[in-house]
């Protein structure tokens, strides 16, 4: 039976002193101390091979610690298993060719749900307001493989949304997505948020980042290295430098007309317009 401790249910994630060392001796992850509160939206950032994806695999069970402990709403993830910690946390793969394997589009919906034992009027509840969120009418009776790779993320977004987990992890979301699909998934963060959710996301597109989290963790070479407010952590020219990681082309921008156009640094495309107005309009 899964035991829940009320001290840490301010804390949806916990880790603390995690490790992770794979077959073979790789270590992919040493000395990871990181907490995620309730609602908050986090982006983890790093050069491939930097430990992002292992780390966020701990957090439904996909990975166990190969040392130290990861607390998911409280639960010790390493004596739970994984259909059990995806009632608190639903992973999306990068890959949705991994996830989806249903007939339908409806079936993938209606997947999740029914594994959780929820009555048939919840089910179809839930499989109707995911369709409208992610407005899936046109395609809900398709096979999920026959359709454009953009489309197959965003089922594969919609599967896990209709589980209604309190954790959502999104592994590369708009990887691969046209101008509408990346929108789409931005809507969903901010739903999601909104609803007090917790979103972690896992990321190389800096302008996401930069929009939705409410907090960026860097990591380098198996380890956390910086965590901060995006502004922090994109005007960290150590940080940067460290993971090589470019700011988002908004901030590129404004960093080289700050003090000569712009009196501050922007962060979203948004944010710049509306400081080039200002400075227009003095």
């Amino acid at each position: 039976m899964m035991k829940e401790s009320s001290e840490l249910s301010v804390k949806p994630i916990k880790c603390r002193n995690l490790w992770h060392v794979y077959p073979g001796g790789f270590t992919a992850l040493k000395e990871t101390f990181l907490e995620i509160s309730a609602g908050e939206v986090v982006g983890i950032v790093g050069q491939n091979g930097s430990g992002k994806t292992t780390l966020v695999k701990h957090f439904n069970g996909l990975l166990k610690p190969s040392s130290g402990a990861v607390l998911i709403n409280g639960i010790d993830t390493a004596e739970e298993s994984v259909f059990n910690l995806s009632r608190h946390a639903g992973y999306v793969f990068q890959n949705p060719n991994h996830q989806l394997f249903a007939t339908s589009v409806l079936s993938e919906l209606q997947f999740g749900p029914k594994n959780l034992g929820l009555p048939e009027d919840e089910i179809l509840a839930r499989v109707e307001e995911t369709t409208e969120l992610f407005q899936l009418h046109a395609i809900i009776d398709d096979h999920p493989l026959r359709l454009s790779f953009p489309l197959r993320k965003i089922v594969a977004i919609a599967s896990i949304h209709a589980m209604h987990p309190s954790i959502l992890i999104l592994d590369e979301p708009t990887t691969g997505q046209d101008h509408n699909g990346a929108a789409m998934v931005r809507k969903l963060i901010q739903q999601l948020r909104s609803e007090g959710k917790t979103v972690v996301l896992v990321s190389h597109d800096m302008a996401l980042i930069a929009e939705v989290a409410d907090r960026v963790v860097a990591m380098w070479a198996a380890e956390v290295i910086d965590s901060g407010t995006p502004r922090e952590i994109f005007s960290n020219s150590t940080t940067l430098k460290k993971t090589m990681l470019q700011p988002p082309q908004a901030t590129q921008l404004s960093q080289r007309l700050h003090g000569r156009v712009l009196p501050q640094i922007t962060l979203t495309v948004d944010e710049t317009i509306d400081a080039l107005a200002q400075v227009a309009d003095t």
